[in-house]
């Protein structure tokens, strides 16, 4: 499954979202509040983890293939100074901007997902870094109480990289057969389909196409199916935001069995 963005798109939203980030916690009255969405954290514990990820993932695109030496070695902790901690988070970013154009999306990369639908290479790593800044962007922005949407060209990528990096896996489903339909109202549809052969998604026809019925009434028969924009859909699978945000046809309780479920390599 490939990606709708181009590889220079990638690393250009990359770059907006990260000096997004950078404003929302500038913006903070304090680098001590609680994260809403992610509640162990407070903002520096987010903007930490944010500039010690991206210098990681920084050293593994650099290491190609075989798995990177710690990133945290020699390298400067975040700051926890105001003034200086939105520079270190922009150093961050280059780095793992500056791995990545210099490797390019072809690159074999180690990565975590091996047995997902995505390939380990460079430009699948600069797809799902661009998910993972967007979505702690949005974590920023709801601590400092001006939450925005994602933008459209990230959040309709967002989906399907959701699906096919972060829950396809070769491993059987547990329960039932079934499917769950996503559908944006931007146009956008996919199907994830979970049975003993695993989890895998695939893209679908326009929104009310696919029914919700059992899974095995069709390929692209879904036992829920959920609607809402795309940055919604993201959120929501996520955990950002309540299932109650968007419309859901069917059963919901597949979303807690696809959440509890726990796919072991």
């Amino acid at each position: 499954m490939t990606t709708t963005l181009t590889f220079p798109a990638l690393l250009r939203l990359i770059d907006e979202r990260s000096t997004a980030f950078r404003a929302a916690v500038a913006s903070a009255p304090s680098l001590d509040v609680q994260v809403p969405t992610c509640p162990e954290w407070t903002l520096f514990d987010l903007a930490q983890h944010i500039g010690e990820g991206r210098r990681a993932w920084a050293a593994t695109v650099a290491a190609g293939p075989a798995p990177a030496k710690s990133a945290a070695e020699g390298a400067p902790a975040a700051p926890r100074e105001r003034e200086a901690l939105p520079a270190w988070l922009a150093e961050s970013t280059e780095q793992l901007l500056d791995a990545l154009r210099k490797a390019g999306p072809d690159r074999g990369c180690w990565t975590w997902w091996g047995a997902s639908q995505s390939p380990q290479t460079c430009g699948a790593v600069a797809r799902h870094q661009l998910q993972q800044i967007a979505v702690h962007t949005y974590d920023a922005q709801v601590t400092v109480g001006a939450p925005e949407p994602l933008p459209d060209e990230v959040a309709l990528d967002g989906v399907e990289e959701f699906l096919s990096t972060c829950v396809a896996t070769t491993s059987a489903w547990p329960h039932k057969p079934n499917a769950f339909a996503f559908h944006a109202a931007e146009g956008h549809s996919w199907c994830l389909t979970v049975d003993g052969d695993g989890a895998r998604s695939t893209r679908i026809s326009a929104p009310g196409t696919t029914p919700v019925a059992a899974a095995d009434e069709g390929p692209n028969a879904a036992g829920v199916s959920v609607r809402g924009t795309a940055s919604e859909l993201v959120l929501f699978v996520y955990d950002r935001i309540p299932a109650d945000s968007l419309q859901i046809e069917g059963d919901a309780g597949l979303f807690d069995l696809l959440r509890a479920w726990d796919p072991e390599e």
